[in-house]
């Protein structure tokens, strides 16, 4: 693993992975990866805090069912890992690579205006999330109401306008009907 200099602020860090918790006693660490290739996560250690600071150095990594076990330079015991389950693991966005056209960075869609139509602005993209079955947009909307989520799929979300900083819904009304089937008369 290399080590890029240290003096990141959080709008030049990247989200690649997140904390799960501890493995076993013996100061190892669950990590989820986020990158397109699981195991291309390691090709950017060290991993920092949001704040910048060096959170995780890995010395070696194995493969587990959804996540890796990691073994870290610096062991920490199983309620240090567990305390920092959920926490998000950065690089500096120069140790990645550059994207192609039609290709983007997660972070870099929270906080894009999101149109309906192209012309009317619902809301911002307040977070990306994945609970396994693909990534979901959570759109805050302008009136503050609660966020809804709609998959991020070409066919929900046609138009990724990075220098615009505005995505496009397709159809926003079918995803923040909250009727259910059993509900209608």
């Amino acid at each position: 693993f290399t080590r890029p200099a240290m003096s990141e602020t959080k709008s030049d860090l990247v989200v690649v992975g997140a904390i799960l918790g501890a493995h076993g006693v013996r100061g190892d660490v669950r990590v989820k990866s986020f990158t397109a290739d699981p195991e291309a996560l390691f090709d950017y250690a060290p991993f920092l805090s949001e704040d910048g600071d060096e959170l995780l150095v890995p010395l070696k990594a194995r493969p587990a069912k959804d996540h890796f076990v990691v073994t870290p330079e610096s062991p920490r015991q199983k309620e240090e890992w567990d305390a920092l389950k959920r926490t998000r693991l950065y690089v500096p966005r120069m140790a990645l690579p550059d994207t192609d056209e039609d290709e983007f960075y997660i972070d870099d869609l929270v906080g894009l205006d999101v149109f309906v139509g192209g012309e009317a602005k619902i809301g911002s993209v307040k977070a990306v999330l994945n609970h396994g079955a693909g990534d979901l947009i959570e759109i805050q909307r302008l009136e503050r109401g609660k966020p809804v989520l709609v998959p991020f799929t070409l066919e929900d979300v046609p138009v990724v306008d990075l220098a615009q900083g505005r995505i496009v819904v397709a159809n926003f009304d079918l995803w923040q009907d909250e009727t259910r089937p059993d509900d209608a008369p």
